[in-house]
């Protein structure tokens, strides 16, 4: 049975590149113009497998798409489609529930290499068995993804949940930064911008650390990446 994707996107010649392209590569596609006929979906969000969002729509941004998807409770993965890779677009989409994002004008074939790694990682995620992860203050619930810290839960994106999950499976061991760009965006490291990575460090770091400019759990270790603490602030 082939995935599902809802596109919301209002260039119709995009759209018709897009959807010959992902149908070649075994993908079924629902597509929608407009902010609203988006939010109209959401009821029948749970028969799609996957969401892409362009940023800039008539009526509105896909950031707000994402934003009641989450709301909803809905894990499903989301890539934005936006037309800068500036900085703050890239925090305004991770932060809202975003799993990945790709710059216009993109290779076709870089967008599904990007959706397969995402379904990849979903299915991974709903198959594993271990309910918990303890290390130091910090408790990760698997079957909640769910991250505390001191008993006390951090609302976290979901790229910044993956993150930290790898990391603290890997507590006071060095993870390599091509280590974690495999691991969380499977064989398209090469197609993602380093700056993603060091965004989600960093956000990652304001809601754990005590002082996030002098980090004693996720820590950098220069020239090669980063290493968790198993440490009790």
């Amino acid at each position: 049975m082939n995935n599902t994707i809802l596109l919301l996107e209002d260039d119709i010649s995009l759209v018709d590149g897009l959807k010959y392209a992902l149908k070649r590569n075994g993908f079924e596609v629902d597509f929608v113009r407009t902010v609203e006929e988006a939010l109209s979906r959401l009821h029948t969000i749970k028969e799609y497998d996957l969401v892409i969002l362009d940023v800039s729509l008539p009526d509105g941004s896909g950031y707000v798409v994402c934003e009641e998807i989450r709301k909803q409770g809905s894990p499903i993965p989301i890539i934005f489609l936006t037309a800068s890779d500036e900085e703050v677009n890239v925090i305004r989409g991770l932060d809202c529930g975003g799993d990945d994002y790709i710059t216009k004008p993109f290779r076709l074939g870089e967008l599904c290499s990007r959706i397969r790694a995402l379904l990849r990682r979903t299915a991974i995620s709903n198959q594993n068995s271990s309910t918990s992860i303890l290390c130091g203050d910090i408790s990760i619930d698997l079957l909640e993804s769910c991250v505390r810290l001191k008993g006390k839960r951090l609302e976290l994106t979901n790229g910044e949940y993956r993150l930290i999950s790898l990391l603290v499976r890997n507590a006071n061991r060095v993870t390599t930064r091509e280590h974690i760009l495999n691991e969380l965006w499977d064989s398209t490291a090469d197609f993602v911008d380093d700056n993603t990575l060091s965004v989600y460090v960093r956000r990652l770091r304001e809601k754990i650390e005590v002082d996030p400019s002098n980090p004693e759990h996720l820590v950098t270790v220069r020239g090669f990446g980063y290493q968790w603490r198993e440490v009790s602030l």
